[in-house]
């Protein structure tokens, strides 16, 4: 008998990461530094990731910068564009937060 092994999706992964997040949100009170915190989270760990992958770090610095911003553009563009078309609490008022920019056009 063989078995089935399935593979976890990048999908459910971040779904890990989103679901502590939301608890530490929910802990700290702070959504603005649990964002923060998860920016700069990632940016540790893909620099390490590029670490990993490179012979020469140095060298191909840019074009792993603009690989990774890309990357996260994409991701962030694709997230905004779900959050217009599905708005989270569409009758709340934005939650006031002095340590993060606030986008008002």
């Amino acid at each position: 008998m063989s078995e089935n092994k399935t593979e976890t999706t990048i999908f459910q992964l971040a779904d890990q990461f989103i679901a502590l997040a939301n608890e530490l949100s929910g802990k700290e009170q702070d959504v603005g530094k649990v964002g923060t915190a998860m920016r700069f989270a990632a940016a540790r760990f893909n620099a390490f990731e590029a670490s990993l992958k490179s012979s020469d770090l140095a060298a191909e610095k840019a074009n792993a910068l603009e690989w990774f911003s890309n990357e996260y553009k994409e991701m962030l563009s694709d997230n905004l564009d779900d959050h217009i078309d599905n708005p989270p609490g569409a009758n709340k008022e934005p939650v006031k937060d002095d340590s993060v920019q606030v986008f008002n056009g």
